[in-house]
Formats: C-alpha cells, structure tokens, sequence
C-alpha cells in the first residue's frame, strides 16, 4: 500500500527555518521531520513512499540522492573506473521512494491528483510531511477496512494554547493547563480509496475543503478517533518543543526502535 506524503507547501509561519528549505526538510532531532513521519508508517509495515514535492523540492531529491552515503561509511574509487563500496547498512534498507514533481503552486487536493499515476491498487495512505503522532497505523488501516467508506481521516481532540483559569467570583477555584477542547480535529494520516480522486477537480483544488466537504455530505468520509499523541510543526515555537521531546528522549511518536 501506498503513502503518499504532502511535501509541497511554503511553511510560511515557520520561515527562520523554510528561508531555503522546504518544510518537511527541516530537522528534528538531526533528522528531517519527513524521516520521522516515514519511520513512524515504516513501523507498520508501510514502505512505499510518493512524495509530493513543490516549494524547493530539489532539497527533497537531493536528500534521498545522497542518502546511502550520508548514512552509511564508504570507500570510493577514483578516476575514469569510479566506483563507491558501502559498508554496513542503516535500517531504510527497504524504502521505496518516489518523488513526485507536482507543482510550485498546486493545492494539496491537485498534489494529490498529479501523483496519482504513482498509486497502485484501490486503497492508499496519505500524511502530511509535518505532522508527527503515535497513532497506530495498523489500527487504522483495519477500521478503515471495516466501513467500506472512500475514506477515513484520524481526529484528535484539540489542546489549547493557554491554561483555563475556573472562576468564582474572583476566586480561583481550579486552574488547568493547556486542557484539551471539545470536539474533534483532524491530524490528517489519511486511509483513502481512489474513489477520492472523483471528488478533486484540478490543481487549485484544497483537498480539507471540497473534496473533504463532499465526501462528509454523501456519507463517505469516516473519522477515526485517536486518544494519543499528535503535534503538526507549524511555528518556530512547535519546532523547539518537537526538538525539545526528542533531546529529553520523551518523544511519543519514536514507535519505532
């Protein structure tokens, strides 16, 4: 099964670190945030990679182009025989990596639809590539399986920003801590069948919005519901506790060993 991983965006609000470098490029814990969201689906089982590329996608392939030997010692020849020996291996010995020009200025629904030659087969996984969550993929794909919907798309119920202060008079009677809201949210980590390419009509298309919209008017659009981690790396505040996580070794979405 397919993931396909939205890499295209400007990341705008986070531009101390996307001046020169798309947003899934930027690092957490050394490493792209793309690597991390790829090991999480990789822990499952999940390693066919189609990335999305737009705003300064060379990055992106330049990255993967040099992977074996960034990752990896190596013993080179030179001259006009040229040859390069790796020596030992990293655990991405089995990723399969397609990366996907879809446009500078296309929205995510037409990523998706330009990608779209790149997925075989009925059912496909679908992630944003600065999103990081401990959600079990396995899990996922399972209650996917068991509605028989176009799609599903995992929900998590909002944290907010600031404490709440509960007020009597002007007593404080209890004070919380970035408390988590009602209702739900999506963290994207998408479980989608190509039915949901009928619903995206171009490459303006802003695939959380109509086509989202549409399939929840025909009943084809299931949410399933996770009690667990989610952070998606927006701001340079978000950068800083992601890396913060990791330096502490208290990063939930780590699944992996």
């Amino acid at each position: 099964m397919k993931v396909v991983i939205l890499c295209g965006g400007l990341g705008t609000r986070l531009r101390e670190e996307t001046e020169f470098r798309p947003k899934p490029m930027v690092e957490v814990g050394g490493r792209p945030i793309l690597w991390h969201v790829m090991k999480i689906y990789a822990h499952y089982g999940f390693r066919d990679f189609v990335l999305c590329l737009g705003y300064r996608g060379k990055v992106i392939k330049e990255y993967f182009l040099n992977y074996e030997a960034m990752n990896n010692d190596f013993s080179i020849c030179l001259g006009e025989k040229s040859r390069v020996h790796y020596h030992g291996h990293h655990d991405e010995q089995d990723f399969t990596v397609t990366l996907a020009e879809t446009g500078e200025d296309t929205m995510t629904g037409g990523r998706v639809l330009r990608a779209a030659k790149y997925i075989d087969g009925d059912t496909f996984l679908l992630a944003y590539g600065d999103g990081v969550s401990d959600v079990n993929i396995a899990d996922l794909v399972a209650f996917h399986k068991s509605h028989g919907k176009a799609a599903t798309v995992t929900t998590v119920a909002p944290v907010s920003r600031f404490g709440i202060v509960e007020l009597e008079e002007n007593l404080v009677r209890r004070f919380t801590e970035k408390p988590k809201s009602e209702g739900w949210m999506s963290a994207g980590f998408f479980v989608l069948t190509r039915r949901v390419l009928d619903y995206i009509t171009g490459d303006d298309c802003i695939f959380e919005r109509e086509p989202l919209e549409e399939m929840a008017k025909d009943g084809q659009l299931m949410a399933y519901r996770h009690h667990g981690f989610f952070y998606a790396m927006d701001t340079f505040r978000e950068y800083q506790h992601l890396n913060d996580l990791w330096s502490k070794k208290a990063a939930p979405w780590k699944v992996w060993a």
